[in-house]
C-alpha cells in the first residue's frame, strides 16, 4: 500500500515505493522493479556488487613513479595487442596537463567497454616505460553522467569510490549511487535497532544504522568489514529466528499420537529382520521412538549415505506406528522407488497380519476404489506411492506417521498435503547427506539423526574416470563380468538426443549401441517416459537376473537395490553433479562382491568444476565429504532451493563462507525464541517486524497484539 502522507511530505518511509524517490518517477520505478526493488526497503538492502576506493584525482602533469595515484581524462585512443606475449590492452588517457598511456596485460574484454571519447577516472601505482610515466593494470571506472565531467576532482573521488552496483539498461551504478543518497542521510530515523547494546558489544557488532551507511558508503575497507558482518549476522539470525519460531509454534499447538514402545513391541518389529541392526540404525531408531512417543508431532530427518540402511529404520517407525493402532503413509518421489520400498517391505512382512498396499499413478479403476475404500476405513495399515498420494480421493482413518522419502524433491506445499488428515508424526529420508551447513537452514526446522556407517557385508566399490582412449578397454573388463553373471547399468543424461547439443549422450541412441558392442548379453532401457507397466516389468526382469545390462537414465538414481549388480557406467559424467553420481554409484555395491563404477567422460575437459567432481568421486566414497565439496562447487540453491523450503533469500550472507556466524546467529535465535516466543517483549518490536516482513504471517507473529 502506498504511504500517500510520506508522498506528500516528502518524509521517507522504508515501505515507501522507490517510485517516489528523487530522481526516480514511474519508468525508472519499472527498472528497479526488474532488479527486485520496488520499495525503500528494497533499496537498502541492493547492496552493491564490489567497492572500490579511489585516491583523490591529481592531474596528469602531476604524476610521480613509484606512486598510487587517480587521474581523470579523457580516452583519445585504444589498442588491443595480441600479438605480444602476454597480450595486452592499451588505452591513451588525456587532461589538459599531458597523456598517460596505461595497459591491462590479458585485457581483451576491455575491448567493448572502454573507447576514444569516453571520460574515465583510473587509479593504480604509477610506473615508467621508456621514459615516460604510465599506469598499469589500474581499476576505472567510466563516467557515465555529463554533469560529472564538470564536478571537481574531489566530487569525482567520492562518485566512485565506495560502491559498485549492478545496473541495467537505463539504470547505471552511478544513478543508483546518487538515488540511495537521501535514504541514508535519513538512516537513522528509518532503521531500528535490533538488539541492545550489551548484545552488540558482546558479539562485536556495529549499530545497525551504521552498518547500513557503510555497506554503500564505506569510508574505508576496515568500515566495510564491520558494515558485511553485522549485516550478515542479521540476515542469519532473522533467517534462524524463523526456523526456531516454526518448530515452537509446530510443538506448542500441534497433537500427535502418543506412540507406546514396550519391550515386547520393540521385540516383535525387530524379529522381522534376519540380521543385527548396526549401532547407528539402533541410535536413529531410540532417537525416533523417543519422538513418536510424546503428543509433539516428530518433524524429524534421517540421513545417511547410500546403502546405510535407512530403509529398515523407517520401516522400523512404520511398524511401531501400526502397533498402536494407527496407519502409515510412505511417500516416495518415482514409481520405481515407490515400488522398491514395496518390494523391501514384503520382504520383511512376508506373512505378517499388516496389511499394505502399493498406490502409483497405474492404479485406477474398481480396484482403485476397493483399496481407497480400505484406507478409508483403516483396513490397510500401510500405504505407499508417489505424489499420487496427495490426490483428494485418498483418506486415511487415522494417520500416525508419514514417511517421505528423498523429501528435497518434494515442494513444501506438497510435505503440507499430507498434513491434512491431521498432525501425524513425520520422518523424512534422503540417502543425499546434507552439510552441516544446510542442515541448520533448509532443514534447520528438523532434529537429524544421521546413519554413518553402512551394515557389514557390504562389497568394495572401485571407481575410474575413463578417457575416450581407453573406453574400449573398459568395455572387455565389463564384458568379462557380465559372463561371470554379473549385471550392469548404463547411465546417461538424457533420454533422447537433441540436434542443438549433439555432444550429449543419449540413453536411446546409447542402446541401440551397446546392444551391438554386447550383442551377445540382454540389453534392456528404461527410462522416466514409459508406462508403468513397462518400467516394473523391467525392473521385475533386472531383478530376476534376466537382463543383464539395464541402459537408463537417473530414474535409477536413488532406491533401486539389486545386490547381483557390480558394474556403474555413468556415460557423460562431466554433465553430473557430485550427489548424483555419487547416488549413481550406490547403486552397486549392495551385496558383497567387489563392484566398479566406471565415470566415461572426456579426460581434457576444460571445464574445471567437471574436472574437480570427477576427480572427487575418484579418491572418496564418503557421502558427507562428497557432500560438502559439492556445496562448495554448486552452492546451496542449486542443491536444494531454499525458496523452495519458505526460507527468505540470503542477500549478503554466504552459508558457506559464514559458517561461524550461522552457528552464532542459531544459537542466539533460539535462546531468544525459548526466551520470548512469540517476540511480545518492546525491545523485540524490531526484530518482530523484520521477521513479518520477510516471513509474511506464516509464523503467526501478525496475530499477536
Amino acid at each position: 500500500m502506498i504511504d500517500t502522507a510520506s508522498k506528500a511530505t516528502g518524509e521517507i518511509k522504508l515501505a515507501m515505493p522507490v517510485q517516489y524517490l528523487k530522481g526516480v518517477g514511474p519508468a525508472r520505478a519499472g527498472v528497479f522493479a526488474k532488479l527486485g526493488v520496488q520499495t525503500v526497503g528494497d533499496l537498502l538492502e541492493y547492496y552493491p556488487r564490489d567497492w572500490v576506493f579511489a585516491p583523490q584525482p591529481v592531474k596528469i602533469g602531476q604524476l610521480r613513479e613509484g606512486e598510487t595515484a587517480a587521474i581523470v581524462g579523457l580516452v583519445e585512443s585504444t589498442d588491443y595487442q595480441a600479438y605480444r606475449h602476454p597480450a595486452i590492452f592499451e588505452a591513451m588517457v588525456a587532461d589538459e596537463t599531458g597523456i598517460c598511456r596505461i595497459i591491462w596485460f590479458h585485457g581483451g574484454y576491455l575491448r567493448d567497454s572502454l573507447k576514444p571519447g569516453q571520460a574515465v577516472i583510473a587509479w593504480g601505482k604509477v610506473g615508467e616505460y621508456r621514459h615516460k610515466l604510465q599506469l598499469t593494470n589500474p581499476k576505472f571506472s567510466v563516467i557515465e553522467e555529463a554533469t560529472s565531467k564538470q564536478a571537481g576532482p574531489v566530487a569525482l573521488a567520492d562518485y566512485f569510490s565506495g560502491g559498485i552496483y549492478s545496473g541495467s539498461a537505463g539504470l547505471s551504478s552511478g544513478q543508483i549511487k546518487k538515488i540511495i543518497r537521501p535514504v541514508l542521510e535519513n538512516i537513522d530515523g528509518l532503521i531500528g535497532e535490533f538488539y541492545d547494546d550489551e548484545f552488540r558489544k558482546k558479539a562485536e557488532l556495529i549499530s545497525r544504522q551504521d552498518a547500513f551507511r557503510w555497506i554503500h558508503q564505506p569510508a574505508d575497507e576496515e568500515k566495510l568489514v564491520k558494515a558485511k558482518r553485522r549485516l550478515k549476522f542479521d540476515e542469519l539470525f532473522l533467517m534462524q529466528l524463523g526456523l526456531a519460531l516454526r518448530r515452537h509454534r509446530h510443538s506448542q499447538f500441534a497433537s500427535a499420537v502418543a506412540m507406546k514402545c514396550s519391550e515386547e513391541i520393540d521385540r516383535r518389529i525387530r524379529r522381522r529382520f534376519p540380521f543385527l541392526l548396526t549401532q547407528d540404525q539402533d541410535g536413529a531408531i531410540a532417537e525416533i521412538a523417543a519422538d513418536m512417543q510424546k503428543r509433539v508431532p516428530m518433524n524429524r530427518l534421517l540421513q545417511g549415505d547410500v546403502g546405510s540402511g535407512k530403509t529398515v529404520v523407517a520401516l522400523y517407525a512404520a511398524l511401531l506406528a501400526v502397533a498402536n493402532k494407527t496407519q502409515v503413509a510412505i511417500m516416495a518421489p518415482t514409481e520405481i522407488l515407490a515400488n522398491q520400498h514395496f518390494i523391501s517391505i514384503e520382504r520383511y512382512l512376508r506373512n505378517s497380519e499388516v496389511k499394505r498396499v502399493l498406490i502409483t499413478g497405474g492404479l485406477t479403476g474398481e480396484k482403485r476404489e476397493e483399496i481407497l475404500e480400505q484406507i478409508k476405513s483403516g483396513e490397510i495399515d500401510i500405504v505407499v506411492g508417489t505424489v499420487a498420494l496427495l490426490e483428494k480421493d485418498i483418506e486415511f482413518k487415522r494417520l500416525g506417521l508419514i514417511v517421505i522419502d528423498e523429501q528435497h524433491k518434494f515442494g513444501v506445499h506438497q510435505r503440507a498435503e499430507l498434513r491434512k488428515e491431521g498432525t501425524p508424526h513425520c520422518l523424512v529420508m534422503t540417502a543425499t547427506p546434507i552439510p552441516r551447513t544446510l542442515a541448520m537452514t533448509v532443514f534447520g526446522d528438523l532434529d537429524v539423526s544421521i546413519i554413518k556407517n553402512s551394515p557389514p557385508g557390504r562389497g568394495e566399490i572401485v571407481t575410474r574416470w575413463v578417457a575416450p582412449n581407453t573406453r574400449d578397454k573398459a568395455y572387455e573388463f565389463i564384458r568379462e563380468r557380465l559372463k561371470a553373471r554379473k549385471q550392469a547399468y548404463f547411465v546417461y543424461p538424457r533420454i533422447t538426443g537433441v540436434e542443438e547439443e549433439g555432444d550429449i549422450k543419449a540413453a536411446t541412441d546409447g542402446w541401440r549401441e551397446l546392444s551391438k558392442v554386447f550383442g551377445e548379453f540382454r540389453i534392456e532401457l528404461l527410462h522416466g517416459r514409459m508406462s508403468s507397466e513397462k518400467k516394473q516389468q523391467v525392473m521385475a526382469e533386472f531383478r530376476r537376473g534376466k537382463i543383464d545390462a539395464l541402459v537408463a537414465t537417473v530414474v535409477v538414481e536413488v532406491g533401486v537395490d539389486i545386490p547381483n549388480a557390480t558394474i556403474m557406467v555413468i556415460e557423460g559424467a562431466d554433465r553430473f553433479g557430485l550427489a548424483q553420481m555419487h547416488q549413481l554409484r550406490g547403486r552397486i555395491g549392495r551385496g558383497e562382491s567387489k563392484s566398479f563404477c566406471f565415470l566415461f567422460a572426456d579426460r581434457e575437459t576444460e571445464n574445471e568444476v567437471a574436472r574437480s567432481r570427477l576427480e572427487m568421486m575418484e579418491r572418496s566414497s564418503d557421502g558427507f565429504e562428497i557432500a560438502e565439496h559439492d556445496l562448495k562447487l554448486r552452492g546451496p540453491g542449486e542443491l536444494f532451493s531454499t525458496r523452495q523450503h519458505g526460507l527468505p533469500d540470503l542477500k549478503i550472507a554466504d552459508i558457506i563462507d559464514d559458517y561461524d556466524l550461522l552457528v552464532m546467529a542459531r544459537r542466539d535465535a533460539f535462546e531468544l525464541v525459548s526466551a520470548d516466543p512469540m517476540l511480545i517483549s518492546p525491545m523485540h518490536k524490531n526484530i518482530r517486524q523484520s521477521l513479518i516482513t520477510k516471513f509474511g504471517e506464516s509464523l503467526g507473529l501478525a496475530d499477536v497484539a
